[in-house]
């Protein structure tokens, strides 16, 4: 009886899709810098989709004019408590993130390759997961948690300065398991409305349900400042989200599932410029 409950109600959600393309702009920052938010898709995509698309294309105009433009980009305050976090001492080593690394500035690049392999742990690591290390194995400081402000304070500051660099996902290699899994994931339709990822962000994006305008589901903006909760949001916590509306179960922030998931949806985007922190509704 659920599932026939849920098949119904699945199928009354569809009836719901409004047609309503993406709009034809260019993410311009600063008057400087020309993003990329439409490009071929990559090989792995071959025969699902011929182009991926930012979610920046799916915003109003209101919405995608404060994000080019830093004076304007609420993002930006906690970028800018990031760079504190940054060169702050903390722990038992006497040691900042700048200690190790130096300048914030010198991490342009790193965002784009995450989720990646970590060789020395034999894992599948995201940004967080690698800072929650540093701050443990390195300064000798406590974790943060996973989705709290700290956290995303930082992985703005980084996603910050790799702006404009393409995103390029491994997914091979030691990778590979991980990203099945994460693909697995993707199309594996959960909760009483049997809705996978792929329903709305890989079949219906474009369309509008409600009143919201789907996206392809691209995470090359995150952490993004949502207007709807006026704060920086994770991945992992929006992940947590889009799984909540399917009336599922979710799995935890920084689980090996989400893990997984993010390696797949990460790789969807490879050839999107990095846009962190963007803005959404």
């Amino acid at each position: 009886m659920r599932n026939l409950t849920g098949a119904l109600l699945a199928g009354l959600l569809s009836t719901t899709f409004v047609s309503a393309d993406p709009v034809d702009d260019k993410l311009v920052l600063n008057e400087e810098t020309t993003l990329v938010t439409r490009t071929a898709a990559p090989a792995h995509l071959s025969g699902v989709l011929d182009e991926v698309m930012s979610g920046w294309l799916f915003r109003g105009t209101e919405t995608r004019a404060m994000q080019t433009d830093d004076f304007d980009n609420p993002g930006m305050i906690f970028v800018d408590k990031g760079e504190d976090s940054w060169n702050a001492v903390e722990g038992t080593e006497g040691k900042s993130c700048a200690s190790c690394h130096g300048g914030s500035e010198d991490m342009a690049g790193v965002r784009p390759v995450y989720p990646k392999f970590n060789e020395a742990a034999g894992e599948v690591r995201t940004l967080e997961m690698q800072v929650n290390d540093c701050r443990e194995t390195q300064m000798g400081a406590d974790k943060w948690k996973y989705t709290g402000g700290s956290m995303a304070n930082m992985t703005a500051l980084l996603a910050s300065v790799s702006r404009g660099m393409p995103v390029n996902v491994a997914i091979d290699g030691p990778v590979q398991s991980t990203w099945d899994e994460g693909k697995e994931l993707y199309y594996a339709r959960t909760g009483q409305l049997e809705l996978s990822c792929a329903n709305c962000h890989e079949e219906n994006f474009g369309n509008m349900i409600r009143a919201d305008h789907l996206s392809q589901g691209q995470i090359n903006g995150f952490p993004t400042y949502r207007l709807k909760n006026t704060k920086l949001n994770s991945v992992h916590a929006r992940f947590k989200g889009c799984v909540r509306d399917t009336r599922a179960e979710t799995y935890k922030p920084g689980s090996s599932e989400f893990v997984a998931l993010e390696l797949y949806v990460a790789s969807r985007g490879n050839g999107l410029s990095v846009e962190g922190p963007s803005v959404r509704n």
